[in-house]
């Protein structure tokens, strides 16, 4: 047995200096080495009970994996991972793991709890630098399901399912395949051929995937049953549809949705010199929101070469992007103007932006979502000079697949409602992460992606 690592704090992680970083869109975080990842594992006790795992939305077998670190076998470490996260390096990269596994781990009582997340992105990185071995191909059970968006839900249900033998055939609309996890989020947090490969992972399952296709469009849910005979439909189209302030100004030149802002500069490459798309940031940019989403567009449009500040109408307790996205933001020189609000963006005559007028906010009670509920304070009206306004408050999903499949029932805000095994009001047809819960994580997706590819495994079999 590895000797224990007594020591209080986690390995840190080797990281671009910030002053460097936020001038390209290379990869922030550069990984642990071997030594580091066999030192960190060496701090997991191995509990008796393993807090972690319960708070894992997908149920990795982590100490497990974690003892197959400390002893240097890292493709057995992987080989454990994989059995319940066909996508270990993104997890490794994007998860809230301060929210989930690790606030649960027994290290973190006293001190910080073990790195769970660097180690699984160790682990994955190493399996794809180094493994020459070809995933055992599932004997087929000659059942068809066909997955609608392939973005992490997608994902997740189709390697589940493909595990099990099914012919799985995911439908991307966009020429590329990987959902948020290309268009939404950017290089330097996830780079994109991290998402390749592990797309290519599922390929060598014998997943198919068809890219622009619109399914709503080119084909409907209908079509997929009757036309080409799946047996199931999951849907996993994500939510793609940005919300507005409805505030006025909002159609001046100048002003974005996160989604626009980022689709543009994560999947058009916006940012090179010899884009076909590119981007008007200017020199001055308010980024409204204080999600992840909006960290990430602060440090897009920070990279472009803009003075960047958040606006959000809560403090910074109430900020609901991880902790370690807000400091790398900080770090790189992003403001944060908090307890703001904008309620009007003024323009210049030729119809550009030139002024965000903003109220200050103060905290009274909490409202339904538990957080302090922001309150304008009188007279406190100011403006801020910028030249380019990014909305991210949020997503709701795209009505194009409600609009075409008679009988399947959505929430008014368009989320599409299911059972808590992704059931929707259709027979064989199932829905998850953001198509369902509006913008969340990317392991909550997966857990949903999960939970569907079992409920539609037992439905076949049923049948």
């Amino acid at each position: 047995m590895a000797t224990i690592n007594k020591s209080l704090v986690k390995n840190e992680m080797p990281v671009q200096p910030a002053d460097v970083r936020n001038r390209n869109f290379s990869e922030v975080a550069l990984g642990y080495t071997k030594d580091q990842a066999i030192d960190e594992a060496r701090r997991c006790l191995n509990c008796k009970h393993k807090p972690c795992i319960e708070g894992c939305p997908v149920n990795v077998n982590i100490p497990d994996f974690i003892a197959e670190v400390a002893n240097g076998n890292f493709e057995t470490a992987y080989q454990i991972i994989n059995k319940t996260n066909s996508l270990p390096a993104i997890c490794g990269r994007v998860c809230p793991q301060e929210k989930q596994c690790e606030a649960k781990c027994v290290r973190g009582i006293k001190g910080e709890p073990v790195g769970i997340g660097r180690l699984e992105r160790f682990v994955a990185d190493w399996h794809i630098a180094n493994s020459t071995t070809e995933p055992e191909i599932p004997k087929s059970n000659g059942h068809k399901v066909a997955i609608v968006g392939s973005g992490p839900a997608g994902l997740t249900c189709a390697g589940d399912l493909a595990k099990l033998g099914y012919e799985v055939t995911i439908f991307e609309a966009f020429h590329l395949a990987g959902g948020v996890l290309v268009y939404g989020i950017p290089e330097f947090r996830l780079p994109k051929h991290i998402v390749q490969k592990e797309i290519d992972g599922l390929k060598k399952l014998n997943v198919k995937i068809e890219t622009n296709m619109v399914i709503g469009k080119i084909l409907s849910i209908d079509e997929l049953f009757d036309e080409y005979e799946f047996k199931a439909v999951f849907i996993g189209s994500g939510a793609g549809l940005p919300m507005f302030m409805n505030i006025p100004g909002e159609n001046f030149k100048g002003v974005y949705s996160a989604n626009e802002f980022l689709t543009r500069i994560n999947l058009m490459k916006a940012y090179k010199s010899d884009s076909d798309t590119p981007i008007h940031c200017g020199a001055k940019v308010a980024v409204v929101g204080g999600g992840n989403v909006a960290m990430d567009a602060a440090r897009c449009a920070k990279r472009l070469g803009a003075d960047v500040t958040i606006v959000y109408r809560r403090s910074e307790a109430e900020l609901p992007a991880r902790l370690e996205e807000i400091e790398h933001a900080k770090e790189e020189g992003i403001n944060f103007n908090l307890l703001t609000n904008p309620i009007e963006i003024i323009g210049t005559e030729d119809g550009w932006v030139k002024e965000l007028v903003c109220l200050k906010m103060k905290l009274s009670e909490p409202d339904a979502s538990g957080r302090a509920r922001p309150v304008p304070i009188e007279g406190s009206e100011h403006k801020l000079s910028v030249d380019c306004v990014i909305m991210s408050i949020g997503t709701t999903p795209n009505p194009l697949i409600k609009n075409t499949t008679e009988g399947l029932a959505t929430e008014k805000w368009g989320g599409i409602i299911t059972d808590e095994d992704g059931l929707t009001s259709r027979k064989g047809v199932y829905a998850g992460g953001d198509a369902v819960t509006g913008a969340a994580t990317v392991i909550l997706a997966m857990e949903a992606g999960k939970k569907a590819a079992k409920a539609i495994d037992d439905y076949i079999k049923s049948k």
